[in-house]
């Protein structure tokens, strides 16, 4: 969350902020609110200091009675602070309330707009889209045709948005998987494999709400836990309410998890099939750092990301993702969009990956701070996250844009050996040949 005390020193930054994300928040309440806090405060902290100054004179009363007449302006005045207290922590919780709508502050280049139609092209990749001499189908189609993927088993099975991978999708999921957590390995990511349930507490953190209508995330009835939507919710609670030390900074970490997401309203032919389903694997970047570190390593995760899929040899654009469109936690926030043959009528980019710069956001919520040495006090860590790759959606890519006129796909050269094939073909005889 955003720190309360810039809160109210920048309220018309702040106010203007949740304009561009379009975000209502009714921060001059918040800022009435803190004022108010702030004086009951001061008025709690002179009944202390009051009722403390009347119990040193306990022992110097000449008089029994004297004493107990003390005694009982002792017992009034915490009487007193007990009741301003309790109205200072309402207010308190009040504010907190408004503070949680808000999201974080946005970066001065980030494009302003509602919604995605606002991003900003930054650059395309090493590749090309490629022109067919056929007309491509849609990864649907080539899925169904070569065994690769099940929506129907998937939707018998656990319902609508839930699919089986089958034949060699599943060597093509663990190839691109292996492919991508060594090339971070070999970055100086630590490699994990995080829980796929996180405590409420660390997906409020982290910025997501795990209950009320407009929630993406699955909660377990009668617990305090929730299927996590993205590694990212674990790898953020990774250091929850530890202070590092500036030595010890920055950490990369690489986490593999499934991911969850009710993904409420997503319907239409741009979202079938593997595009937008309740449940994927991903393998996720994070970082801890400093607040100097932060910008650098956000450029980091990015130009990693844009490796991934060069090396994938499938064509992608970089955006700079629009206010309306970043997420309460992201300061600042670049997507990776692949080139889909298949997705609309002559096809589109889709997005496959994003990285963002969340700054002091998480590490606020989640209390996570990091010491200097030979300063007193500690300060906020920056959290920064970037998707290395969502499995279901690299599949589309590499799926639709590797497909050949006879319906087979042809393995990207960098997954090959883990594969162990350069074609993915039907397994179906030919009867057209019999």
């Amino acid at each position: 969350m955003l720190d309360r005390k810039f809160i109210v020193e920048n309220v018309d930054a702040v106010m203007q902020n949740c304009l561009n994300r379009g975000v209502t928040a009714d921060v001059s309440k918040l800022v009435e609110l803190e004022s108010k806090r702030r004086e009951v405060l001061q008025h709690v902290q002179d009944l202390n200091r009051q009722a403390n100054e009347v119990s040193k004179t306990i022992g110097k009363a000449k008089s029994d009675e004297e004493r107990e007449s003390r005694k009982e302006e002792g017992r009034r005045l915490r009487q007193s602070k007990d009741v301003s207290q309790a109205e200072h922590d309402e207010l308190d919780a009040r504010i907190e309330a408004i503070q949680c709508t808000l999201p974080n502050m946005s970066h001065p280049a980030a494009p302003i707009g509602k919604d995605d139609k606002a991003n900003l092209e930054l650059r395309r990749g090493d590749h090309e889209p490629r022109a067919f001499d056929f007309p491509p189908k849609d990864h649907v189609d080539l899925g169904t045709a070569l065994e690769l993927f099940d929506f129907e088993a998937g939707a018998r099975t656990t319902g609508h948005g839930f699919y089986f991978l089958k034949n060699d999708a599943v060597l093509l999921e663990l190839a691109l998987q292996q492919f991508a957590v060594k090339l971070m390995v070999g970055e100086g990511f630590t490699p994990c494999i995080t829980p796929d349930i996180a405590r409420n507490e660390i997906l409020h953190g982290t910025g997501y709400q795990p209950r009320g209508d407009e929630t993406q995330i699955y909660s377990i009835e009668n617990t305090d836990l929730s299927l996590v939507a993205t590694a990212e919710i674990t790898l953020g609670g990774l250091f929850a309410g530890q202070t590092l030390s500036e030595e010890e900074l920055p950490q990369k970490w690489c986490g593999i998890s499934h991911c969850y997401r009710t993904e409420a309203g997503a319907h239409g032919r741009a979202t079938r099939g593997l595009y937008r389903v309740h449940q994927f694997t991903k393998v996720e970047m994070f970082a801890f750092t400093t607040p100097q570190q932060s910008d650098a390593m956000l450029d980091h995760f990015c130009s990693l990301e844009c490796r991934i899929f060069d090396e994938l040899g499938l064509p992608y654009r970089v955006v700079d993702t629009a206010t309306g469109d970043l997420g309460g936690p992201a300061y600042r926030k670049f997507d990776l969009e692949a080139w889909m043959p298949g997705r609309g009528e002559q096809g589109e980019f889709g997005e496959v990956t994003s990285t963002s710069n969340c700054t002091d956001f998480q590490s606020r919520r989640l209390n996570i701070r990091y010491r200097k040495t030979g300063e007193k006090g500690t300060h906020f860590v920056h959290t920064l996250n970037g998707t290395a790759i969502a499995l279901s959606r690299a599949l589309i890519a590499i799926v639709e844009n590797y497909q050949q006129a006879d319906g087979s796909v042809v393995v990207p050269r960098v997954l090959r050996p883990a594969v162990g094939k350069q074609r993915i073909e039907s397994k179906r005889p030919d009867k057209s040949t019999a």
